[in-house]
């Protein structure tokens, strides 16, 4: 029957994606996520007052200290300056990209400037007679021709773009001088944003008059000062105020209100200034307003959404006061405001995350997700930290917080169960019940079991199953009879272990999770004579681990479980057969071997929490998807095996950072594909003008001095550019491509290269659901010096003819007399050889930068620890600088460098005679205690972080802290080198997650 499914499937991705959203129960809670840039990222000024993509995708932002081209990675400012050239003013208003691949600056008391991207400079338009009516520009607007409209503090001009020439337009008589804003409709009209309301000139006439209108919240709207115009894809007229909110004016040429956002409030209180207006998708419009945020609204909706800086939430608006709106090629929205500028992935869709916040009623009270349950009902059950419970009510769209009492008070929540009466059980130290109707909560119900935390609840029939650390304990809800049973050493077929992390219905069979393989019972009431699966030991086909943490059945019949060696999936058996699996885990694409948890969704595909991570397993073909920043993970990193699925199909996954939902049948808009782009060159030191940057299939020419040359490129639709991996490649040049590593910025670099023609390819490949790789071309031709031209080479070829005869008529008379000192020569020679050897060895051990072991060598010497170290008798510690780019954009790379040079000084310091020191690569650091358990090597760690916190550099004058993540992990019987370095690295992760500056122990 899984075709069914597939063709199920296959139609839910044909609606559009707004249609699955307007059914959407989750919308309430799925609070757009916004990534900010801020002046620690290199923006001149926290406030950003306009935005802009050019025609190579790369995003303006103007700032009041200046104007920033950004391509994802670097940001380069340009500053107020003297110069004819330069920018004429810091406080850049407005932003209009040209057709020539130019851009329009209006300035805030600069007048009118254009930049021009084959020079890199600026041109300054005049004020006054022959250009702009005043200095002060507010807005732009393309004429739908070959003209751009100039809205300013004192009239309306229009640029000829063929003649670059400036003519002021003139308004009705009843306008203000002062033009907040200015937009041509597709119908040729023309509006006029004015202090004294909203004008419009149509299409034919040359007047300027106020538009038709009805009495009240329309007519208040538009006599208000109008600050921002939009039209969007409907042909709608968006209009925004000073004081009295918005209206739009529909294709019909009707006037709307925007509901509960338009006229004033009561008592005549103002509305927040709207200062722009964009459409993101078909049925949303946001409001960018001066104080409240952004207000998003669907056309003939009710209400206004607001979305809000949250003190709470990182991933809210960076501020309240929004001056620019962008929606870029690739669909991303952004948003300027008075604390930096926030970027929203509008198809980063397939997950989003719920985390706590000052908003209730539809946040969580904690990020500590520990249970996850689904009653009768299709509410929501969360168990958290410290004695919190929460309830999402997905039809209220309401999210009712409960706190644990009593003994119970600030016990860790994590099992919930849902008896024949409707009542829910909760797992915590001992058991809680919660009235299904009034949420009364009723703390230590059964006094035996107060000191046991709970692991798993479920219900079947009267029977009340209890999984603990101590076994399982059934209730009888009716007779109120309390059973206990527990592994016995003595016998084989009892419980598998006393640790019972999860219990399962499948079929008519109970399987218990435990922490040493799964034990199924026939009957409910059974304590004994269990089918124990294990791992066994050359047996591919058992269970890939002994630690189990979850198991789901799929729709389709399939059965899947999770374990510390991967994901187990049960191949088909009749009964009576033994139990046989498959096993899919990082050889197979998962990103990590230890499964917290699995959950098929309705098509039969397992998804899984990881440590770092949410993989999807196609159940057909196995094939292993990991979900990425690009599908709307936020939450990295899993350790409990909360999960569950929603009443709608959707996934739920809990975990240290709040509670993740998936949604499995999303399937983002089609956008173009973004263009992978050189950026920023350099050609033997000397920037390249950005216009002369080369596109696909175009060629960089090199001058024959030095032949070196640098190029920055970006895969340019500004999305999780953390997850993007780029590696590059010159063709018979580089024989592999050339990783970049992961955080340094996307460059390629060649130094004296040979003369010749060469083809360089960049490439990036992206992460999630759907993965792709893009590569770009272009060519390099490095010029020959003089002396390696063709004439040059035939008349030295020539000379060393002539040369070499009268060479070899001389050298049969030297050698005569130099064969006795030759011998002498050679047995210099061979010291000298000798010595150069053992210097060379030394070179190729050592990082020059540091003087520590090199990664090749410290590989080679832990090598040789790993083969004769006992279990746990060794130690790696993995070390890496926190915000190293910071340090490197802010002070510079040979800052940098000092910064890694004093860190290898301390790491040596700290260390013990005969342990390993090295440069792991870029800013990581590590080193082997070649004997030492974990706990010596978590006071090693300590002792070189607390050594580099107390160890500031000062560089030129400039003081530079320095702190670094540690992971840990001692060696365990069995590993190899890599498996030992990845559970270093995965602590490592784990401590920047934390915090940074801290070790971290692996697990």
């Amino acid at each position: 029957m899984r075709w069914i499914a597939w063709l199920a499937a296959l139609l839910l991705n044909l609606l559009p994606c707004h249609v699955v959203l307007a059914n959407d129960p989750w919308a309430p809670f799925d609070t757009p996520w916004f990534e900010r840039l801020s002046v620690s990222d290199g923006l001149p000024h926290s406030i950003t007052t306009a935005l802009a993509q050019d025609q190579r995708n790369l995003v303006w932002i103007g700032t009041m200290s200046g104007l920033v081209r950004y391509d994802g990675y670097r940001m380069q400012v340009f500053t107020a300056s003297d110069s004819a050239s330069g920018l004429p003013d810091a406080y850049v208003r407005n932003l209009l990209t040209l057709p020539d691949g130019s851009l329009l600056v209006g300035t805030n008391a600069g007048g009118l400037a254009r930049f021009y991207p084959a020079t890199n400079s600026f041109r300054h338009y005049p004020v006054g007679k022959g250009g702009t009516s005043d200095r002060k520009i507010y807005a732009l607007a393309h004429d739908g021709d070959a003209g751009v409209w100039i809205a300013s503090e004192l009239g309306l001009d229009r640029l000829d773009l063929h003649t670059d020439r400036i003519t002021p337009v003139p308004t009705d008589a009843g306008t203000s001088s002062r033009n907040f804003s200015v937009l041509q409709d597709r119908a040729g009209n023309l509006w006029l944003g004015n202090n004294n309301g909203l004008f419009v000139r149509f299409a034919g006439t040359k007047n300027f008059v106020r538009p038709r209108r009805p009495h009240g919240d329309v007519d208040a709207v538009l006599n208000d000062g109008i600050w921002t115009l939009h039209e969007d894809r409907e042909g709608r007229l968006w209009v925004g105020s000073t004081r009295s909110g918005a209206v739009y004016r529909d294709a019909d040429g009707h006037w709307q209100t925007v509901d509960g956002f338009s006229g004033y409030l009561p008592g005549q209180e103002r509305r927040p200034t709207v200062r722009d207006i964009l459409e993101v998708s078909s049925d949303t419009v946001w409001l960018g307003t001066d104080g409240d945020g952004v207000m998003s609204y669907t056309p003939g909706g009710h209400g206004v959404r607001p979305l809000a800086h949250d003190a709470a939430m990182p991933s809210s608006l960076p501020g309240d006061s929004v001056r620019a709106l962008l929606q870029d090629q690739s669909g991303n929205v952004w948003v300027a405001t008075d604390l930096g500028v926030a970027r929203h992935t509008l198809n980063a869709r397939t997950a989003f995350a719920l985390l706590p916040s000052t908003q209730e009623n539809r946040t969580l009270a904690n990020t500590n997700v520990r249970g996850i349950f689904v009653d009768t009902r299709g509410r929501i059950w969360l168990g958290m930290s410290a004695g919190s419970i929460d309830m999402i009510d997905l039809d209220r769209a309401v999210i009712r917080h409960l706190q644990l009492g009593g003994n119970q008070t600030r016990r860790d929540v994590q099992a919930f169960a849902e008896a024949p009466d409707g009542t829910i059980w909760v797992g915590t130290q001992g058991l809680a019940r919660i009235s299904p109707d009034t949420l009364t909560l009723e703390n230590s119900v059964l006094p035996a079991l107060d000191d046991k935390p709970v692991l798993h609840l479920l219900t079947e029939g009267q029977q009340l199953l209890i999984g603990t650390y101590d076994g399982v304990y059934r209730y009888d809800l009716r007779t109120h009879a309390l059973v206990h049973f527990e592994h016995d050493a003595n016998d084989a077929r009892s419980l598998g272990s006393n640790t019972v992390r999860r219990i399962a219905q499948i079929g008519n069979a109970t399987w218990y999770v435990t922490s040493h393989g799964i034990s199924i019972a026939n009957d409910i009431l059974q304590t004994r004579g269990f089918t124990n699966l294990i791992n066994q030991s050359g047996d591919p086909q058992s269970l890939p681990n002994n630690l189990v943490s979850s198991v789901t059945d799929d729709p389709q019949g399939g059965l899947w479980v999770g374990t510390y060696g991967g994901v187990a999936m049960l191949e088909p058996r009749n009964a009576g057969e033994p139990y046989r699996f498959r096993t899919i885990g990082v050889a197979q694409g998962l990103s990590s071997q230890n499964v917290n948890a699995v959950q098929s969704d309705d098509q039969g595909n397992p998804w899984v929490s990881l440590p770092n991570g949410i993989s999807m397993i196609d159940g057909n073909t196995h094939v292993v998807r990991n979900l990425s920043g690009r599908d709307g993970l936020r939450i990295s990193s899993y350790v409990y095996a909360a999960s569950a699925r929603a009443p709608g199909g959707e996934l739920l996954f809990g975990g240290l950072g709040g509670l993740t939902v998936i949604r499995p049948s999303w399937r983002p808009t089609d956008t173009p594909d973004p263009p992978l782009a050189i950026t920023y060159a350099t050609l033997n030191g000397l920037p390249l003008a950005f216009g002369k940057l080369p596109r696909p299939g175009e060629t960089l020419r090199l001058g024959p001095h030095n032949r070196s040359l640098r190029v920055d490129f970006s895969l340019l639709d500004f999305q999780a550019p953390t997850e993007t991996y780029y590696s590059y490649r010159m063709d018979d040049f580089d024989e592999n491509w050339i990783e970049v590593p992961r955080g340094s910025l996307p460059s390629a670099l060649y130094t004296n290269l040979p003369h010749g023609n060469y083809q360089l390819h960049l490439r990036a490949q992206t992460m999630g659901m759907q993965p792709r790789v893009f590569e770009t071309v272009v060519g390099v031709t490095a010029e020959p010096r003089w002396y390696e031209t063709v004439s040059a080479m035939i008349g030295g070829g020539v000379l060393l003819l002539a040369l070499l005869i009268g060479v070899i008529q001389l050298r049969t008379l030297y050698l005569h007399r130099k064969a006795r000192e030759l011998q002498q020569q050679i047995d210099v020679h061979t010291r000298d050889l000798v010595s150069a050897n053992r210097r060379l060895d030394e070179l190729a051990s050592t990082d020059g930068l540091t003087g520590l072991y090199n990664r090749r060598r410290f590989l080679e010497l832990a090598e040789g620890v790993r083969q004769l170290a006992d279990d746990g008798g060794a130690c790696i510690a993995l070390l890496d600088l926190d915000g190293f780019k910071q340090i490197n954009d802010a002070y510079g790379h040979l800052a940098g460098d000092e910064v890694i040079r004093v860190c290898g000084q301390v790491m040596q310091a700290q260390s013990r005679e005969g342990d390993l020191v090295g440069r792991y690569g870029g800013e990581e650091m590590v080193v082997c205690l070649t004997d030492g358990n974990l706990e010596q090597g978590l006071a090693m760690a300590e002792r070189i972080r607390l050594a580099l916190a107390a160890s500031p550099i000062v560089y030129e004058g400039q003081r530079i802290a320095i702190t670094a993540s540690i992971g840990v992990a001692a060696w365990r019987t069995g590993e190899t080198l890599s498996q030992w370095l990845s559970r270093a690295d995965a602590a490592l992760y784990e401590a920047k997650h934390a915090g940074r500056n801290r070790s971290v122990a692996a697990k």
